[in-house]
């Protein structure tokens, strides 16, 4: 079984790819995470986790996710993470949480997807994003025949680097920039009720015909990418700045 975790799209993009090219089931964590839901699941075949990085590591909505559903059949679990970059030392987050769920660990397979964060970074204009993704769709192929093999993704080495950005950045990060305190709708909102729709966390709630933010974020920038009037800023940060979603798998 397939299951993902997505804001814009890009993990949603590899997961329906995979889950096409092994012929398996796919499932969207967030109708469980925005309806606090525990979710039972059970695979013959091997479980295949797909999400995006955050700051080198599995964000820890979905990680938290993972840890309080219940996963029966296979033990077998694949990681295949979406990033701009790197994955930095994102596989020994996956190891630990596999051991805490007495899965498997097959590896973790880092996909670099067009950049999406843009509360921090600029997002790549349309043509850009597209070549991204084009590149990446062998890779993305080839992490589902590892899959469909049975074999292990390629071991990925953990270096200082890697413990600079996944142990030490990643807790900086959520301090620092995982908050939804500066968002907020510019008159050219219209009152859609797109973004607390596609919020994940169930934390835009619409008043006055205007989205309102709780605490409850997790940066994944559904709100932001789904506005069709490109409504919603946070702060200053992203003022002036392309919106990017990913386009649909064909």
């Amino acid at each position: 079984m397939v299951v993902f975790f997505s804001g814009t799209g890009n993990s949603e993009y590899c997961a329906r790819y995979i889950a096409r090219s092994i012929g398996d089931n796919v499932i969207d964590s967030a109708q469980y995470i925005r309806n606090k839901q525990i979710a039972q699941l059970e695979s013959q075949k091997p479980w295949v986790f797909v999400t995006p990085t955050y700051a080198w590591q599995i964000p820890k909505v979905f990680k938290s996710f993972v840890r309080q559903s219940s996963l029966s059949g296979n033990k077998n679990a694949y990681f295949v993470l979406t990033c701009g970059g790197s994955v930095g030392g994102a596989a020994s987050g996956a190891l630990s949480l596999c051991k805490e769920k007495g899965l498997r660990f097959k590896g973790l397979k880092g996909i670099v997807m067009p950049e999406n964060l843009i509360t921090m970074f600029k997002a790549p204009e349309s043509d850009e994003a597209e070549r991204i993704i084009e590149k990446a769709v062998p890779e993305i192929e080839k992490a589902a025949q590892v899959i469909k093999s049975g074999k292990a993704f390629e071991k990925q080495k953990y270096s200082f680097l890697s413990f600079l950005q996944s142990d030490l950045s990643n807790p900086l990060f959520y301090k620092a920039a995982v908050s939804a305190k500066k968002f907020y709708a510019t008159d050219e909102c219209i009152g859609c009720g797109i973004c607390a729709q596609k919020c994940v966390m169930g934390n835009i709630t619409m008043q006055d015909g205007k989205p309102r933010w709780d605490n409850n974020c997790t940066q994944c920038m559904a709100c932001i990418a789904y506005c069709p009037k490109q409504a919603i800023e946070y702060g200053k940060a992203t003022k002036g700045k392309t919106r990017y979603r990913c386009k649909e798998l064909e």
